[in-house]
């Protein structure tokens, strides 16, 4: 069987064909000071309805517990951010979808890249055992990301490479192999003094640096929330009818040295455009969003939470053309009975007077 190191560079040079640009190996050990913040995190709430993120944070915190025997970490990062195609909206009023969810579901992607890495290192290292992780998984990702040399975290909470900033998709391979601890990206450097992504936030959910309370957060209520949402977040949309990408945007690490993601990569290209016309999300039919040609996130969000996010939209930049949709969305006796109240609500605010 191979070496520590010649297997770590099996694995490597693997995941490099597979267009994962990203990648470190820490040793597995407890992060016992991450499992006391998940914890402190979880306490306060600010998870909101995330309710998997409860399960068992010791898991989550050490890798032994995943996986019997494991002796080694890997971190993988895979870019997604694309050169953006702009809808063809014909000067109608339009919300922006975040760039994660215009290619192909990362999930997917990912799980299938790393059932390919597990099946190299089984040839590689007869007799060991391995195992991928996507977000859902039992991983701190983002805590794993800066043991294994790849990045820091930011006031965002997110993992920021030096040279390449952070709007890359994690996942974790986890295995009894031993392989070759990776030396820290160099030169390694931090936010410093930089508060950008706290003061742009848009509803305040990062309260503190390195503090988020996703309860407040534009991604969380566009996505993970299902039903209504505080009105008083609704003029603090800002346009974002999925997700957001605001904190990453600003941050001077993406803004000068993102790379952008090449044609080659497991994502495929952008499907989705990076605005949407907001009187075609509110009507938009199960036909019509089962026609995007992959599965993306859009796909999985429903076209209840998706009208109810452009109907908030709506309600700050809206005019007679979505004033319409909403009245005909109220008018759907198929539709939840929230939605429709709402719906109808922000038409008659459209009112021209």
């Amino acid at each position: 069987m191979a070496n520590a190191h010649e297997l770590t560079e099996i694995l490597k040079n693997a995941a490099h064909d597979r267009g994962l640009a990203w990648f470190g190996v820490a040793e597995a050990t407890a992060l016992s000071e991450d499992e006391e913040h998940l914890r402190a995190w979880l306490a306060e709430g600010r998870h909101g309805t995330m309710a998997w993120l409860e399960k068992d944070p010791s898991r989550r915190a050490d890798p032994r517990l995943v996986l019997d025997g494991c002796r080694s970490v890997v971190v993988l990062g895979l870019n997604y951010l694309f050169e953006s195609f702009p809808a063809e909206t014909a000067d109608a009023p339009t919300g922006a979808i975040s760039k994660y969810a215009r290619t192909r579901d990362y999930h997917r992607v990912l799980e299938r890249e790393l059932r390919t890495l597990v099946r190299v290192l089984d040839e590689a290292a007869p007799g060991t055992k391995s195992r991928g992780l996507v977000d859902y998984g039992p991983a701190l990702e983002r805590a794993w990301g800066t043991r294994a040399g790849l990045g820091f975290i930011g006031k965002n909470t997110m993992l920021i490479h030096p040279q390449e900033g952070s709007f890359h998709f994690l996942s974790v391979l986890l295995t009894t192999a031993e392989l070759e601890i990776t030396q820290p990206v160099q030169p390694m450097t931090d936010c410093g003094a930089c508060r950008r992504c706290i003061d742009a936030c848009p509803t305040g959910a990062i309260t503190e640096p390195w503090k988020l309370d996703a309860r407040r957060c534009i991604s969380y209520l566009t996505i993970e929330e299902t039903g209504p949402i505080d009105e008083s977040y609704w003029p603090q949309y800002d346009g974002w009818l999925f997700g957001c990408d605001v904190c990453q945007d600003v941050c001077p690490y993406n803004r000068s040295r993102a790379p952008i993601a090449g044609p080659d990569s497991p994502l495929g290209p952008q499907i989705v455009p990076a605005e949407w016309k907001l009187a075609d999300m509110i009507g938009i039919t199960e036909a019509e969003l089962e026609s995007i040609p992959v599965a993306t996130p859009l796909r999985r969000a429903g076209r209840d939470s998706l009208a109810r996010n452009a109907a908030i939209v709506a309600s700050t930049r809206g005019g007679e053309g979505e004033a319409e949709a909403l009245r005909t969305l109220a008018s759907d006796e198929q539709r939840p009975e929230w939605l429709r109240k709402m719906a109808a609500r922000i038409a008659e605010r459209l009112r021209k007077p």
